[in-house]
């Protein structure tokens, strides 16, 4: 029943429109007055079989009505002439004793009052249409700038992001990796000349070591080429060897390997969805274990992050993190829904949706 009455409301908006349009029956204006004149000769007629004791002059008003929306107030005008004159024959022809002129003027009078009404009427709603139409192009643009917008704003962040990730990983872990190499000469030439500053230096050279595994996690995070070279599946199994490493957590990615994404837009925001979320539950939610898991049901791709932390509060709505917000962000850049809820009474799962066109071979397209 639903369906059926969307339907229905739906031709009832295609009448409306083409009646604003003027032309819903897409008939020529030569056959347009064939057919008032048509009705008029009816309406005429049925006048006169009911004779001028019971007058029809409302009824003249539906060829009226026909001609000045379809057509033009003009032609409406004619057809009032020629009804008012239809009126006067069938008056005559049954048998009228005499013919009122003042009862025929008032009529036509009273037609093209209502004619005028109609035509501008009509002439106000299809300006409103063209409004319409005008604000609904205008908005679809602005969408359209502002969905370009965003798309320039996240690969110049990406950008960004990788750009750091690579000075972190360049030049920072360069750095510190000479200067533990040179913490160990020196811890040598101590040891060699058995220094009692030993135990300082071997603490200095494990601090720096210590410094260098946390610049190539930040680096990792900031910087992930597998994502590129072998994709999303890959990308995510190593952020999750990455999470247990740092957070020292038990994450697990569960994924198919038969799952390319090639669209590199759409697996940087996933892969950086899942990494946030990921990060939080380790980070924030106090979770010992953290599950991604991605999988493909008729045209829907789903990315899940579950964990059994301390979870989220039970108003998410009300939730003010900018890692929520660019979660979500990041899922309608590539056109998916982003959804957090409570994983039972402990944990939270967080949920990107992103419609795919082919089950087998996910090609999106910006």
């Amino acid at each position: 029943m639903p369906i059926e009455t969307n339907l229905g409301r739906t031709k009832f908006d295609r009448i409306v429109a083409n009646l604003r349009r003027g032309s819903p029956f897409r008939l020529s204006r030569t056959a347009l007055v064939a057919a008032c004149l048509c009705v008029v000769g009816f309406v005429g007629y049925i006048d006169y079989a009911t004779g001028y004791e019971r007058p029809l002059l409302l009824f003249y008003i539906v060829p009226i009505s026909l001609a000045t929306w379809f057509a033009s107030l003009r032609i409406g005008l004619v057809i009032a002439v020629i009804s008012v004159a239809a009126s006067m024959v069938s008056d005559l022809a049954a048998g009228i004793p005499a013919l009122r002129l003042w009862n025929a003027g008032m009529a036509f009078v009273s037609y093209a009052l209502f004619a005028g009404v109609l035509s501008k009427l009509h002439t106000l709603l299809k300006e409103l249409d063209r409004r319409v139409q005008d604000r609904t192009a205008a908005l679809k643009r602005e969408m359209s700038e502002r969905q370009r917008l965003d798309r320039e704003i996240a690969q110049v962040a990406d950008r960004e992001r990788r750009r750091l990730g690579q000075d972190l990983n360049d030049r920072l872990g360069q750095h510190l990796t000479g200067t533990v190499l040179a913490a160990q000469v020196l811890k040598a030439k101590l040891a060699a000349k058995c220094a009692p500053e030993v135990t300082e230096a071997g603490k200095l050279v494990n601090y720096v070591e210590e410094g260098i595994d946390l610049t190539r996690n930040l680096a990792r995070g900031f910087f992930s080429p597998e994502l590129e070279a072998d994709g999303l599946t890959t990308a995510l199994d190593g952020l999750a060897e990455n999470i247990s490493e740092r957070f020292a957590v038990n994450c697990i990615f569960h994924g198919e390997e038969s799952i390319p994404v090639h669209d590199s837009t759409v697996a940087t925001q996933l892969y950086r969805i899942a990494q946030e979320a990921a990060t939080n539950a380790a980070k924030h939610a106090a979770a010992q274990q953290v599950n991604i898991r991605i999988t493909v049901k008729d045209s829907e791709l789903t990315l899940a992050i579950t964990d059994d932390g301390v979870g989220f509060p039970g108003n998410l709505s009300d939730s003010k993190g900018l890692g929520l917000r660019l979660m979500r962000h990041g899922a309608a850049l590539i056109g998916g829904t982003f959804n957090v809820r409570r994983n039972g009474r402990r944990g939270t799962i967080a949920t990107c949706k992103v419609p795919v066109s082919n089950h087998n071979e996910l090609n999106f397209r910006q």
